[in-house]
């Protein structure tokens, strides 16, 4: 799947320590090996699932340990200001500021995300901080997310929908919304939410065939 990943252009991985009790950094370990300098991985420290006044938040301790624990599961020797650690494009390494140029440059976009106690994570909030606000006008994106339950569905409309109508992006009228029940082995098969997923990549693919190949250019007032 990765290699599949790579082959499509795809180029950031998203982790973290806590899922499957570090499995999870493991596995990406193993199949980013042999291709590691393409890769741009992002893990986590914060969290743990064990008690203790050092075994979690932001304590040195913890970090230290915590990140060469990472290092270790994920097979590679060195981390960088990526895009978790940085508040300005000027301060992101080449490899991140590729993960920037990917998305202000595709010809369209899909975007989904996961979603915790109603929002989306806060690093694929920060990523979409770092974009141009001109770089995605236009821009067709369909939106999707995944969650625990029901109660998170209205994330699509509410939070997704209004960020890109900041880009003023053409996002997709059907935004696509799928809860754990909705999956099995990892496979989306519920009837419903597959078929509103075609829907919306039928309206994908219109937005995308009707865009102009020049996109106008826009300028920015200041107040």
């Amino acid at each position: 799947m990765i290699d599949k990943a790579r082959e499509q252009g795809i180029n950031f991985i998203d982790t973290a320590d806590v899922y499957h009790n570090g499995k999870s950094e493991e596995v990406v370990g193993r199949g980013i090996k042999a291709t590691r300098d393409h890769w741009v991985v992002a893990t986590k420290f914060v969290n743990s699932h064990d008690k203790g006044p050092n075994l979690g938040g932001h304590s040195r301790k913890w970090v230290i340990q915590t990140v060469e624990n990472s290092l270790r599961r994920l097979g590679t020797d060195y981390a960088g200001r990526g895009l978790g650690a940085a508040f300005t494009r000027q301060e992101l390494t080449p490899e991140a500021l590729s993960v920037l140029g990917a998305v202000e440059q595709a010809d369209a976009l899909i975007v989904t995300t996961p979603v915790y106690n109603g929002s989306y994570a806060g690093l694929f909030k920060h990523l979409f901080d770092l974009i141009d606000p001109l770089a995605l006008v236009d821009r067709p994106v369909l939106i999707g997310a995944t969650g625990g339950g029901q109660r998170h569905a209205l994330v699509v409309e509410h939070q997704l929908r209004p960020l890109f109508g900041f880009y003023s992006a053409l996002t997709v009228p059907s935004a696509v919304y799928g809860s754990d029940s909705d999956f099995s082995d990892g496979k989306l098969t519920d009837p419903q939410v597959l078929a509103r997923a075609g829907q919306a990549v039928d309206q994908f693919a219109t937005l995308v065939s009707a865009r102009q190949p020049k996109r106008q250019q826009v300028s920015l007032a200041s107040a």
